[in-house]
């Protein structure tokens, strides 16, 4: 049997005189570039993880790397190989951990000459062990969860339903909300990704927090705005009022002379958790009625002109 040579240094785009250090940077590098999830549908990019997790399985090792190494001037790019004399009752181990974890089948038959094909005795050096199938953790997967703004701001267990992978039927699991979690913060729910292979722990689901719009607050970063009304008086002269937050309704002072778009503060009433929890800022938002009257429109003149203002300085 010939097959064609395959160059795993080449493929890692590493020297031959790379260190173990190296080759695997080289390899981490690659296979978050070519991983498959990134490109579902590219056979081209599947090809080139298997090559590149083929070269690794082969370079990380010693005794693999060794043989790889010493097989001669006989291997050239280009040329075909022939087994060399020696490898016949040589074996291998692909149970351990790390590698590339491909399922039988999966290395390319440059691979399978060289080191064993398939399972158990019968392969091309007889009685070479071959590789078994590696249990693989299976994919994380992502879902958007929309909750309240009051939820977010407390935090909480809550009860969600999911549907089974196959549509298989549903299943319900308790998500516990961060008290204070922010806009698009993720939740992690451990082992109920996709399944792994074959036998292989699931991956994880990630849940992105998405903030429904709220009646009365908007969120900025860790901030929550509320929009205050006042007539021009409760302006001009000051007051305290009672403002809702996420906690219940507070007293607060408007200083006399406030303008409309001035921020007050309210302090630890936002979004986040411990030093990093936000505040809530209410903008004063003054409104100013319509003359429906002649007294009305009277009173206004007379303040117009007892009052020592002008907003405009240019």
């Amino acid at each position: 049997m010939s097959v064609e040579y395959k160059d795993y240094y080449k493929t890692l785009g590493v020297g031959k005189k790379a260190s173990t250090e190296d080759i695997s940077k080289a390899f981490k590098k690659l296979a978050r570039k070519c991983h498959p999830d990134l490109h579902p549908n590219d056979p081209k990019a599947e090809g080139k993880f298997k090559e590149i997790n083929e070269a690794y399985e082969v370079l990380r090792d010693p005794e693999k790397r060794k043989l790889y190494d010493t097989l001669g001037p006989n291997w050239q790019h280009g040329q075909h190989f022939q087994p060399p004399p020696g490898y016949e009752n040589v074996r291998f181990d692909f149970g351990g951990p790390g590698g590339a974890g491909f399922e039988a089948g999966g290395f390319s038959d440059f691979f399978e000459v060289l080191f064993g094909r398939g399972a158990g005795p019968g392969g091309p050096f007889g009685g070479g062990r071959g590789f078994q199938p590696r249990p693989r953790r299976g994919p994380d997967s992502e879902a958007v969860y929309e909750i309240g703004l009051e939820e977010a701001f407390h935090g909480g267990a809550k009860a969600i339903t999911l549907a089974e992978q196959g549509g298989a039927g549903a299943k319900t699991l308790e998500v516990k909300i961060p008290p204070g979690i922010k806009d698009g913060q993720r939740i992690r729910l451990a082992g109920q990704g996709h399944p792994g292979e074959p036998g292989g722990p699931a991956g994880d689901l990630f849940l992105k927090v998405r903030i429904r719009p709220h009646r009365l607050f908007k969120v900025k970063d860790t901030n929550v705005v509320l929009d205050l009304p006042l007539t021009p008086w409760e302006a001009a002269l000051g007051t305290t009022l009672r403002v809702p937050t996420l906690e219940g309704a507070v007293e607060l002072t408007i200083p006399a002379g406030v303008g409309s778009g001035k921020k007050l503060r309210i302090r630890g009433k936002g979004l986040g958790s411990g030093a990093e929890r936000g505040d809530q800022l209410v903008r004063i938002m003054v409104q100013t009625p319509k003359a429906r009257s002649e007294d009305e429109k009277k009173l206004w003149r007379e303040i117009a002109k007892a009052a020592d203002f002008n907003p405009r300085d240019f």
